[in-house]
Order: structure tokens, then sequence, then C-alpha cells
């Protein structure tokens, strides 16, 4: 039984992947460690380490609305001094290092956000994969190479130099050094835009919800009249105009609006629209006339499964690549933010589209992804690969007194 430690950030989209993915590879017998936000320790069942607290994760959150706008106060290395994701990122890799068990430990990570695992990895020799939930991140991995390597670089050091690690001097080499890279989408989707480099296994989609929910009172009689779904996932990394532009575009027809942030929500909301903080899509998606969504990948994964027409307000993060992907292969209208005036015409339009049925690819089981991923993993933990170089005299004092913090404040 190999113990796996995976590391992800971000919302249900980003983290509620890495929940099934543990659950799979727990069930093929192996020891998980889910380390996340707070929040989610309630929304799983493995053996869970917070990264940050509650009221962190809500500062957090909130703080992303200005990743829209990445001028003056709202940079990225603004972003990451506010709500402290250096010190968050040392307590990743201190959590590993007293966690890990040697020649018998693997450190899975989501691409890009989930540095400690890199960095853990080297000082431990342990075995490491980064998993990419979008295409997105593996396109702007060269654009993020450069940000860690000039903006971010003094911080990163920082944590580096405390974990007796030297400075990284070729970022873009870095980031392709895991020793498994997976991405989380299928071979058609990857040709669909900017295509995945070579070393990327492409084990297909993972929608963040699997399991059966209890509908919330008032779900059944909203349904009832086949409505149009509306949401913008469960982050706040959106466009201010999304959910009015969204709710203009469903005049007069029924709808459902989504959201769990009630601020976002517009006043007043017309007569035929409810809003739910939550809704089980597994459920309530094949149920609907059509979703209008902001391009988030666990919704359009959960969209194609059920053979909902979609239309797809895209701005920021993954959303417009995802979305240009979508309506590339005609699976879905895409709008940017300049032409979100014509939402309604556009939902008129794929209301009216009976060919969609004939576009869909075949192979849409939303369990592939995980599935694949959890057997690509098992394969690197099973040998586990030889161990890396040695480490220096000075990195191995820093990892003993390191090892001894980690205790600490795992107690």
């Amino acid at each position: 039984m190999t113990r796996i430690l995976l590391v992800t950030h971000g919302t249900d989209g980003d983290v509620l992947p890495f929940v099934r993915l543990g659950a799979e590879l727990r069930a093929a017998g192996h020891e998980i460690t889910l380390l996340s936000h707070a929040p989610y320790r309630d929304r799983c069942d493995l053996d869970f380490a917070a990264i940050d607290t509650p009221a962190e994760f809500a500062r957090h959150q909130a703080d992303t609305a200005h990743l829209m706008d990445t001028r003056g106060e709202s940079s990225w290395l603004g972003f990451y001094l506010r709500n402290g994701l250096f010190d968050q990122l040392l307590r990743e890799c201190r959590l590993m290092m007293a966690a890990h068990r040697p020649g018998d430990t693997v450190l899975v990570g989501r691409h890009t956000s989930a540095v400690s695992v890199r960095f853990a990895a080297e000082l431990l020799g342990a075995p490491v994969a980064w998993v990419a939930v979008s295409p997105i991140q593996v396109m702007s991995a060269r654009l993020a190479a450069h940000m860690y390597g000039t903006e971010l670089a003094p911080g990163f050091a920082q944590v580096r130099a405390e974990l007796g690690l030297p400075e990284i001097t070729d970022w873009p080499k870095w980031f392709a050094g895991a020793d498994l890279d997976i991405g989380l989408w299928p071979g058609w989707f990857d040709r669909a835009g900017t295509r995945a480099p070579e070393r990327f296994a492409l084990t297909g989609f993972a929608v963040p919800d699997e399991g059966e929910e209890r509908l919330p009172d008032g779900a059944e009689e909203a349904l009832a009249d086949r409505p149009v779904l509306i949401t913008g996932g469960t982050g706040r990394m959106l466009n201010t105009r999304f959910y009015e532009a969204a709710v203009e575009g469903c005049a007069g027809r029924p709808a459902l609006l989504v959201v769990p942030h009630e601020d976002l929500v517009p006043r007043p909301l017309p007569p035929e629209l409810t809003w739910f903080p939550r809704l089980p899509f597994r459920q309530v998606m094949p149920r609907v006339a059509a979703v209008v969504h902001h391009g988030g990948i666990g919704t359009l994964t959960r969209a194609l499964a059920a053979g909902t027409p979609q239309v797809v307000l895209a701005d920021g993060a993954d959303r417009p690549d995802n979305a240009s992907r979508l309506a590339r292969l005609g699976l879905a209208a895409w709008l940017p933010p300049a032409r979100w005036g014509e939402t309604a015409a556009a939902l008129g339009g794929v209301l009216a589209d009976r060919g969609l049925a004939g576009r869909l690819p075949g192979d849409l089981d939303p369990s592939a992804g995980i599935a694949g991923a959890a057997r690509l993993i098992e394969k690197l933990a099973d040998p586990v690969p030889p161990a890396r170089p040695r480490l220096t005299p000075h990195q191995r004092l820093a990892l003993r007194k390191h090892l001894s913090a980690a205790k600490k404040d795992h107690r």
C-alpha cells in the first residue's frame, strides 16, 4: 500500500476531481491524504490536511475577482502577498515532509498551482505527478514560468532557501520536470485547439460531482417547466457582468440560477427565475432545456454527457479556450464579453438546433478521466522509481529541521 499525497487549490472544479481521484486510489488499496482548503474537509471522506482556515479561504476567494484585472495592486505578486501564499506554500511542503514515508510515497498536485509537490519531491526524492484539469494550464505554462521566474521569483527563492533547495534558474525547464504529467480531457477536445505536449497523458474528462444527491426544496417544481440553467461555477473569479447578462438573456423563459454567493445574484430577479445556492448537476443537467454558463470544464463536461445545449459566456482563466474548442466542434455557442448582449439570440439558436446529438463525441464517460489518471499514478507508485540523487549535507540538515517543525505543526 503506497502513501499518496494529493495537493490542489481552487474551487469545486479544481478540488472535487482530486477528491474523486483520491477515492479511486484508496479503493485500489492505497493510503491517501488530501491537502486542500479547509472548507473541503467536510466534503470528502479522505484523510485531510487543511492548508488554510475557512476565513483565509473566504478572503482568498473574495480576492480572486481582482485577478480579472491584473494591473497595479491586482498583480499576481500583490495577490500572493495579500493572501500569504508563500507562507502557505511552505506549510504545504512541511505537511508533506511530515507525512512522507521514504521509498513508499508519491506526490500528486494540481498543475501550475501545486508548486509544493514539486519542491517537496526535490527535497524528499519522491516521484511526483502534476495533473492539469484543463488545457489552458498547459498552454499557459510558459507564461506562468516567466511570472514565477520574474515577478514571483524572490518569494519562491525565499521558500526554497528555507527548505535548503537552490534557486531555480530555468523555470521553463523546471515546469517540464515532473515524473508524470496528466491532462483531464480527451484527445478529441485536445485536437480542437492548441495541442498538449507529447509528454502529457490525456485520460478524459473528470466531472467534479458523480454521486447522487437529494434535490433541495423547490427544485422539483422548478424543473417541471424544463427551465434554462444559469451557472458561473462556485468561485468568484468572474466578469462582474456575467450574471446580469445571463439573466437578461433568459428573459421570458423559466430559469434556474445557481450561484453559492448571494451577493452575486442580480436584483431584482424576474418572477420566472429561481435561485439556488447549489444544485446537483448530475441529476439536474439532463432535465433542463439548455445551460448558460461561464465555460468551466466541469460544467461543460456535465452538459456534454447529458446532451444539453450550451451557451458559453466566457471570460478569463481557461474559459475562452474551453468555449472556443466547443464552438469549433459545433457543440456550443460561444460569446465573448463584447457580444453578451446577444445571449438571448444565441440561446434561441441552440434550443432550435436539432443536430447537436449527432455531433456529440462517443467517449463522454464522465468517470474516464479519474479512472485513467488513477491507473497512471498507480504505475508511478508501484514500484516507486529509484531514489533521486542524494541530498547535500546542507539539504539533509534543512530537512531534519523542517521535519521537526512539520511534526509540531501537525500536532
